[in-house]
């Protein structure tokens, strides 16, 4: 009597598919390369899915759907709200754990970018991922981690933006960790709002009109 087929969630599912990603490239994944990854048959993969692509698209969006979720449990477990964002940035360099790991992580990119499907989620995610980042900045700010002139909506747009070609341009150097030229990315992003360096920059400048009026006198 054979043994009863082992069965799995749908997350588990994903999860494999994420390892198996990991390690191959669009190319070179298959349905029974995450049916072994995941403990089950090619065959069970198909009778759930259909398919290759549906899996990967229901992957997508499920990744979509629990952007800002993952950010709000960043939050939760770091003491401050840059804690939380700088924690994002170290877990965005683990999609470039090495060249290697970036180049495939890229090339499923460019289907993300080039198919209409996987567009749609990669763009619910994208806004829901930046939303996240300005809810930080604001909370940074009223916090008093970041200067009341600093701007959430236009900062997060910025930070996005570093983030996302600070791990591109860490693949041409090579300098070090993708989490460290990162991190460097992004501090030097927030430096100018950072709340101490601000108060400490107008301490300077009210000493210096104050010496000023004295040598007038």
């Amino acid at each position: 009597m054979s043994p009863r087929p082992r069965k799995v969630s749908d997350e588990e599912v994903f999860a494999a598919a994420q390892r198996a990603m990991s390690r191959l490239g669009p190319g070179e994944l298959t349905l029974a390369a995450i049916a072994a990854e995941a403990g089950v048959t090619a065959g069970a993969l198909v009778q759930r899915f259909g398919s290759k692509r549906a899996l990967l698209l229901a992957l997508a969006a499920g990744a979509a759907e629990s952007a800002h979720d993952f950010l709000r449990e960043l939050r939760a477990k770091h003491r401050s709200p840059l804690a939380a964002l700088r924690a994002y940035s170290d877990c965005m360099a683990g999609l470039a754990a090495s060249p290697a790991a970036l180049a495939r992580n890229l090339a499923y990119l460019q289907i993300d970018l080039t198919d209409a499907d996987f567009r749609r989620h990669l763009l619910v995610q994208a806004r829901a991922t930046r939303a996240g980042i300005e809810a930080l900045l604001a909370e940074a700010i009223a916090a008093g981690e970041l200067a009341p002139t600093a701007k959430p909506r236009t900062l997060a747009r910025t930070v996005e933006a570093t983030l996302n070609g600070s791990m591109l341009t860490w693949a041409f150097y090579r300098e070090g960790t993708a989490a460290r030229w990162m991190r460097r990315d992004l501090d030097a992003v927030l430096g100018p709002y950072m709340a101490t360096r601000v108060r400490r920059g107008r301490r300077g400048g009210q000493s210096a009109r104050a010496d000023a009026g004295s040598g007038k006198r």
